[in-house]
């Protein structure tokens, strides 16, 4: 039996997102590149995409249904059913996990009396588990509605998402302020966010993730005080050898004791691979011909 026809927006409803979706398209020299973000625009309408919004893309790009609804079904970040004001992610990948992610969510599960990819029934919360966030060093992670709400533990999950649905203000940990899903929909869609302090905040990369780049600039290394520096040393042969005695000279500390080294990643400071060194053209294979 045939499936019947997706109804269709209701003409004023239509009329607004006719003229958003031809700002998106006009950005791109090929109209079936503005597809991602055509589908944030609909999601942010009914807070995910139906069978109206996947009908609307595809006639807007000359798409068929299926392929719309392959891109759809492909990409987590696209809702197929209603879900909360809140996406609740709680990373569960290896570092967060074992970091006490698995442990939060397992909680919140049990605080919201809901399973992944559920909803409260007050429909403030959606709930699930995610993969990797790219924010490993401020594990374990959680994310709402894609915002980063860094190094949680279960009594500040259990108190983030009790905010949420008390409509109380919460402020991640880094980023722009909190708004509802169908909102930041509308923003993923690429419309700017007009809110106070938007445009301001910044989701750049926070001070932890930042040491190494800081190190390898030869800037103060943390703990250690504004006095102590860390600068690579060149040599003769062009590497650097940071945190490694200069040459000729023993390593300090007491005999028969390692010296603890100057950089806190020093067997792991920039060496120039084998097929750039002149001397050492193909490394053990060239002991190999020998």
């Amino acid at each position: 039996m045939p499936s019947l026809p997706a109804p269709d927006y209701p003409d004023d409803v239509r009329a607004r997102l006719e003229a958003d979706a031809a700002e998106v398209i006009a950005r791109y020299p090929d109209s079936r590149s503005a597809l991602l973000p055509l589908l944030h625009l609909v999601q942010a309408e009914e807070g995910h995409v139906t069978r109206t919004g996947m009908r609307f893309c595809a006639d807007r790009l000359g798409l068929t249904t299926a392929e719309v609804t392959g891109v759809v079904t492909f990409y987590s970040m696209y809702r197929r059913t209603d879900g909360g004001d809140y996406q609740v992610g709680v990373c569960t990948n290896t570092l967060c996990a074992v970091m006490g992610g698995d442990a939060i969510f397992e909680q919140l599960q049990e605080h919201l009396g809901i399973g992944n990819g559920e909803t409260t029934e007050d429909g403030a919360v959606t709930l699930e588990h995610i993969e990797c966030n790219a924010a490993c060093d401020y594990a374990p992670v959680v994310m709402v509605n894609w915002e980063f709400f860094d190094n949680q533990t279960p009594q500040s999950a259990k108190r983030l998402v009790d905010d949420l649905r008390a409509g109380r203000t919460v402020e991640p940990t880094r980023g722009a302020p909190l708004c509802t899903f169908k909102e930041t929909s509308r923003i993923l869609a690429g419309f700017p966010d007009a809110r106070p302090g938007a445009v301001e905040a910044t989701g750049g990369a926070g001070p932890a993730s930042l040491v190494g780049l800081r190190l390898a600039k030869g800037e103060t290394a943390p703990g250690r005080g504004a006095d102590h520096v860390i600068a690579p040393r060149a040599t003769a042969d062009g590497d650097d050898h940071t945190g490694e005695p200069p040459p000729g000279e023993p390593p300090s500390g007491a005999p028969g004791e390692q010296a603890p080294p100057t950089h806190p990643s020093s067997h792991d400071a920039p060496r120039k691979t084998s097929a750039s060194d002149e001397q050492h053209p193909t490394g053990p294979e060239a002991e190999e011909g020998k």
